[in-house]
């Protein structure tokens, strides 16, 4: 059954951004971390392009310096309110599942 507003509104699949692709910054200087949910993995709201996002990404250190990994997502604020709005939804499957 569904659970999750938004979506299957027949958009098309994100694709994965190539180097050089126009997309959010993912400079570690960039932002403002909200929340570092582990050692290595941080939520931030950053501003790219006049457009806010909310980046959930993890991050690993290379000489001293904390950088990002590919792994992660950004999103719209469209995105995150849906996210936002279904945490209820969430939080009930995850007691049912644990």
């Amino acid at each position: 059954k569904k659970r999750f507003g938004g979506g299957g509104g027949g958009e098309p699949a994100a694709k994965r951004q190539a180097a050089g692709d126009e997309g959010p910054s993912e400079s570690a200087e960039d932002g403002t971390v909200v929340a570092e949910i582990s050692k290595n993995k941080k939520v931030s709201v950053r501003s790219w392009k006049g457009k806010v996002y909310v980046d959930m990404r993890e991050f690993y250190v290379k000489d001293g310096k904390t950088l990002p990994t590919r792994k992660g997502i950004s999103l719209q604020l469209d995105q995150w309110k849906i996210l936002r709005d279904n945490i209820k939804a969430i939080d009930e499957a995850i007691k049912e599942n644990a």
